[in-house]
């Protein structure tokens, strides 16, 4: 097996302070609230500018062509550097972002490219925030409280996901200007959260490869643990096939008629349904038969989407979402466990950046996949394919992972953590 080319000297003694963890979970709510109000307050404006599904398609490609070509360099930096300071100059870009699309929205520009530029600064930065936030919490935490606090983090961040898009749709109401300033002050607080963090900080380290090298590792780490690569790789596909995030200005407008508020609403039920789901873990986190339940939120995912996809009443749509999202956060908690158990320290940057490129192909990338589809074959087809699209990938990752399927306590993949291959 390949050894890491990493040579951290010692961690500097730090003692943890209860406090590290609250701000932690402060500052990731403010930021994620930011970012909502933005997808929220940009969704809507594009579309009002352009009336196209193919607009609103670039607005997510726009953001992962940065994050697809920065990610992993990003998360080779986060293993090099204090991701304290990353974090915090990364966020102080997105803040830069909601200020210049302020700009673009008083100066009443109509084009639609001057945000699609924006939105690329915006989707570099965030290639540079994803891995130093994750590969973050350990640092904060003692090991035998990262399970609850993983559920605790993800339950701060789907509580963010539910008061972002409905705060959104309110100060996009008020006007679009209301919401960029509003997004921009957000993650100008979080940066200065980040600042105030403590906890475990790396000590001196002798560098003995390439950066090319180091990034081949992070993803040689995630390829040789099939269980670990199962995971993301199913979130994966799943939901760049039945996301329809995306085409969520189109419901609200021309489908079910509500307006921005009901955009809002929108886009903070699937978030509802996961926060409720997050904190329940928070309280009793999952225990045994992970890989199976894993499996079966994907199942019930792919359902929500088609009933989603087909519905024109406003209430089963919010109902739609709001399993869509409980599911989800299965998913997305058994992921964050599987990888932040299974990473040793000296690489869970770059394997956090491997799991971030994952999640924005799905999310970002998901996004213009489902504009695309959209303009060929129209919204309600696209996302009821969507949703049969995941319920194969279900199918097939039980039968390539068999060991995702079989595995039942998360602690089982700890075993070899301190190994790379």
């Amino acid at each position: 097996m390949a050894q890491v080319h990493i040579n951290i000297m010692r961690d500097v003694p730090t003692v943890y302070r209860s406090r590290d963890l609250q701000i932690y979970l402060t500052s990731r709510f403010l930021s994620t609230v930011a970012m909502q109000i933005l997808s929220v307050a940009v969704g809507w404006h594009i579309y009002d500018i352009s009336h196209s599904t193919l607009a609103l398609g670039l607005v997510g490609l726009s953001q992962f062509a940065p994050m697809f070509l920065l990610t992993l360099p990003a998360g080779d930096i986060s293993d090099r550097f204090d991701q304290r300071k990353v974090l915090t100059g990364s966020l102080m870009i997105e803040c830069i972002c909601g200020a210049l699309l302020l700009a673009l929205t008083v100066a009443h520009v109509e084009s639609t490219t001057p945000f699609y530029f924006v939105l690329m600064l915006f989707g570099g930065a965030r290639a540079f925030s994803g891995p130093a936030a994750q590969s973050l919490l350990p640092f904060i935490v003692p090991q035998e409280r990262l399970t609850r606090a993983i559920a605790w983090g993800s339950s701060a961040f789907q509580i963010a996901v539910i008061a972002g898009p409905a705060l959104g749709g309110f100060l996009f109401a008020l006007g679009a200007p209301a919401a960029f300033g509003s997004g921009a002050v957000g993650f100008l607080l979080s940066g200065i959260g980040t600042i105030l963090l403590g906890g475990r900080r790396r000590g001196a380290q002798q560098i003995t490869t390439s950066s090319l090298e180091r990034v081949k590792e992070g993803i040689r780490f995630v390829r040789h643990r099939p269980v670990v690569l199962g995971a993301i790789s199913l979130d994966l596909f799943a939901v760049l096939l039945g996301g329809a995030t995306a085409l969520l200005p189109v419901y609200a407008r021309d489908i079910l008629h509500v307006g921005p508020l009901g955009l809002g609403i929108l886009r903070s039920s699937p978030a509802a349904g996961a926060a409720l789901v997050a904190l329940s873990l928070g309280r009793r986190p999952l225990e045994t038969g992970t890989g199976t339940k894993m499996f079966g939120a994907v199942l019930i995912f792919g359902i929500s989407t088609i009933v989603f996809g087909i519905s024109t009443n406003f209430l089963l749509s919010v109902a739609a979402l709001f399993v869509l999202g409980a599911s989800d956060m299965v998913s997305v908690f058994i992921r964050s466990a599987l990888i932040q158990f299974a990473t040793p320290d000296a690489v869970r940057g770059r394997v956090s950046a491997v799991n971030m490129l994952f999640i924005g192909a799905s999310n970002e990338l998901g996004e213009f996949e489902s504009g695309i589809t959209a303009a060929w074959f129209g919204t309600v087809q696209a996302v009821v394919i969507g949703g049969i699209g995941t319920l194969l990938v279900m199918v097939l990752w039980m039968k390539l992972f068999p060991p995702l399927r079989t595995v039942d306590r998360l602690t089982e993949v700890a075993a070899n953590a301190g190994t790379m291959r």
